[in-house]
């Protein structure tokens, strides 16, 4: 009797981990099937492999961190609908990993590509948005580019600087500049910042483009996270709104990260370059677009007021995995708001 009672919970481990491999096995088996029917072949190289046990291990995280957000709100402001891998659009997640993939995203990389589940309500089921990273773009444009620069050279200019521009005219065969840090440790305030394009072999090519600070903010999301670009945020109190507080942020590296993606958004894609996986990847974009549309008109229509920075404490605010904020997903920022692993931007 003794040994039956202790053989019993190794059994349910046993049954757990069995579970657990199954869901990564078909995770694996869609992914590898959608290889094949776009690639013409089953067998996949241990890149294309590696990548995809990135993907199923990054969204398995992400699912139950969303999933833990959805049970701490309360019941007027909770999705009915889990965020588990069951109610997951399996289907269109293997094909769209396989775009990623096929095109070197990899979500185990540093803001490279970031993945955000939101519920369809057509089909009542998680899709997964794919969101890419400054470094992400940057990919991408060496990817697909039509004429990339050899460097790609990305400052803010603070108030101590000496910059000048050097454009192209009749005394400057091509563009470029000059950029002296004068003091170093006390730059002073940020007053813009520029990007480079630079060719070795053909400097006439070179491209100067400057952005003043109104330029960069411009390209701040509607509804940036304090947490990245500093300001007040509401405070809350044992689930109740008691104010505002202001949060510092990591404004400096968030300018800069707008710079940097305008830097490589500004490299003209080569039609010819232009594959199947681009062709998804655009569709996949707009889809997640209109995504987001349809969600603000949802919640405007019902008088909600869209929240997507509720305190640690699991306030009830109402925000949904489906809701949007611009380049800031609906889910806390990562403690102590690092740059450095910011979820989108």
């Amino acid at each position: 009797m003794t040994t039956q009672k202790q053989q019993a919970p190794q059994n349910g481990e046993q049954a757990v981990a069995k579970q657990e491999l199954s869901q990564s096995q078909r995770f694996m088996t869609k992914v590898i099937s959608e290889f094949g029917s776009s690639v013409g072949e089953v067998a996949l190289t241990n890149f294309q492999k590696r990548l995809a046990q990135n993907y199923f291990i990054a969204l398995d995280a992400v699912l139950k961190t969303t999933e833990e957000k959805r049970l701490k709100k309360s019941e007027k402001y909770r999705d009915q609908l889990p965020v588990t891998w069951a109610n997951v659009n399996m289907d269109k997640l293997a094909r769209d990993v396989v775009a990623y993939a096929r095109i070197g995203f990899d979500p185990a990389q540093p803001n490279h590509i970031n993945l955000i589940p939101f519920k369809n309500n057509n089909t009542n089921k998680y899709d997964i948005g794919f969101v890419e990273g400054y470094r992400g773009l940057e990919l991408k444009a060496v990817k697909y580019g039509l004429d990339v620069p050899n460097h790609v050279t990305v400052e803010l200019v603070y108030s101590t600087d000496r910059f000048k521009p050097i454009k192209k005219d009749a005394t400057h065969q091509y563009e470029g500049y000059e950029f002296e840090i004068t003091n170093a440790f006390d730059r002073g305030k940020i007053v813009g910042g520029f990007y480079f394009h630079s060719y070795i072999e053909n400097p006439e090519k070179n491209k100067l483009v400057m952005m003043t600070v109104k330029d960069i903010e411009k390209r701040k999301p509607d509804h940036a996270s304090p947490e990245f670009w500093g300001g007040e945020k509401d405070k809350w109190e044992n689930g109740k709104k008691v104010g505002k507080e202001t949060v510092e942020g990591w404004y400096e590296k968030m300018c800069w990260k707008t710079v940097y993606r305008a830097a490589h958004s500004d490299i003209t894609i080569d039609s010819q370059k232009i594959d199947d996986d681009y062709l998804r990847l655009k569709q996949m974009e707009q889809d997640f677009a209109e995504a987001e549309v349809n969600e603000e008109i949802r919640a405007n229509a019902n008088k909600n007021i869209i929240d997507v920075t509720p305190n640690a404490e699991g306030a009830d605010a109402p925000s949904t995995p489906g809701d949007f904020s611009g380049d800031v997903p609906p889910m806390d920022p990562p403690a102590g708001g690092n740059p450095e692993e910011e979820v989108l931007f």
